[in-house]
């Protein structure tokens, strides 16, 4: 084995003219010397070679990297620590830019000498990595770390990318007439004009603005998004237990705070129009299960039903017969939402008479049906429809989302 690494050795100093430093000249042979790192493996085998009468390296700038580990080792640690304050974070990961001369000599190496190893970037990452780690007493985090540094050895800077959090709740929506996320003027797409009374806005307040202004401010974030699980019609309400919900907050300067104390903070915000709870940090992966869930969910609605004629108990019956319902896309969303008829299932309904001619419907069905139209038909385009089935017009004028499990 030792004849092996030195005859490899040798090629690499006959192509580099014993220009190489220890990191360099190590990582060449991270498959076949074992050690606690590549410097270490490279003075071990410029000790093999010095001690065998082949030469010594000369100590001359690194033909393939020009010394950067020098720098690695000596100076950007501290440069580091002092473009990181004042970011909160526990785990973190590493990435470099070097300049494309560098790869470009260790990849004509690696070819010429058939090596088969890691590149000088993932040396760099790593040593950093551990460096910072221990003296930042943090952690490297492979998959989703709150912060990753990168260092760019071409211009010498020093980037941070701060990976947003994601908080879990739920939310009710306790009075009628605001939408759950930022809807932008229709005249002027969100830019200020007469008409918005230069807000942007259609509407003044969002389900999304009073969950997500108070967090924003207290994580210290640049800006946030808001995930739910389907939405509500802004003259409906979400009651029971609410709707879920991801919050996503980008570039956190504060990841850790009390999610209790922070639930109080947005409730008193909200001031009763809506209402947060069961809030927890969450992963990445949630905020796509939440966004995708809608149809995979089952609902309860309260619906108030006002028909064009004097409406009897044997005919509510009737609507027993509400199962499977083949639904185009309704007129009133058409304009925003794909032609297609979805087929959703009714999986049980109840109605009960208020007035002669208005009586309140409890229906659970699944996700994506659209309850203003399985009642009133939709011209036609909800079939069967509650219209159909008591044979006189059928309103909904009041609706309230009273579940929604995932």
């Amino acid at each position: 084995m030792e004849s092996q690494i030195t005859e490899k050795a040798l090629k690499l100093m006959e192509v580099t003219d014993w220009n190489l430093c220890n990191h360099c000249l190590g990582r060449n042979f991270s498959k076949l010397v074992e050690g606690e790192d590549n410097k270490y493996r490279g003075k071990y085998i410029a000790q093999i070679l010095s001690e065998e009468n082949y030469g010594s390296l000369n100590g001359k700038s690194c033909y393939i990297c020009g010394n950067i580990f020098d720098y690695v080792e000596d100076g950007v640690i501290e440069k580091i620590t002092s473009n990181i304050n004042p970011v909160e974070f526990e785990t973190f990961l590493v990435g470099s830019r070097v300049s494309p001369e560098i790869l470009d000599r260790e990849e004509k190496i690696h070819k010429s000498l058939e090596l088969d190893v890691e590149n000088i970037k993932k040396e760099i990452n790593r040593e950093i990595g551990k460096k910072l780690s221990i003296q930042l007493q943090k952690e490297v985090d492979f998959g989703y770390p709150d912060i990753v540094i990168m260092i760019d050895f071409v211009n010498d800077k020093i980037g941070i990318q701060i990976n947003p959090i994601f908080i879990e709740g739920r939310y009710k929506k306790l009075i009628r007439g605001i939408p759950q996320t930022k809807w932008p003027c229709r005249k002027c797409r969100g830019k200020g004009c007469p008409n918005c009374d230069y807000t942007g806005k259609l509407y003044s307040e969002s389900v999304e603005e009073l969950v997500s202004i108070i967090p924003l401010q207290l994580f210290s974030g640049s800006d946030s998004k808001f995930h739910g699980a389907g939405r509500e019609d802004i003259d409906v309400k979400m009651l029971g237990n609410g709707r879920p919900f991801v919050l996503e907050i980008k570039d956190p300067l504060i990841r850790n705070l009390d999610l209790n104390d922070l639930e109080t903070k947005i409730n008193e915000y909200a001031n009763g129009k809506v209402e947060v709870s069961n809030l927890k940090f969450t992963g990445r992966k949630q905020k796509a299960m939440i966004k995708n869930s809608s149809t995979d969910t089952y609902k309860v609605y309260r619906a108030l039903v006002e028909t064009s004629d004097e409406i009897k108990e044997e005919e509510l019956d009737k609507l027993s017969l509400l199962d499977v319902i083949n639904q185009r896309t309704p007129i009133r969303v058409s304009h925003r939402r794909a032609d297609k008829i979805r087929i959703r299932k009714v999986r049980e309904i109840s109605a009960k008479i208020i007035s002669p001619s208005t009586f309140e419907m409890i229906v659970e069905c699944e996700g994506g049906l659209y309850i203003k139209e399985l009642i009133s038909s939709d011209e036609g385009r909800t079939s069967p429809s509650v219209a159909k089935i008591l044979g006189k017009k059928a309103l909904c004028v009041q609706l309230d989302v009273l579940e929604v499990n995932i």
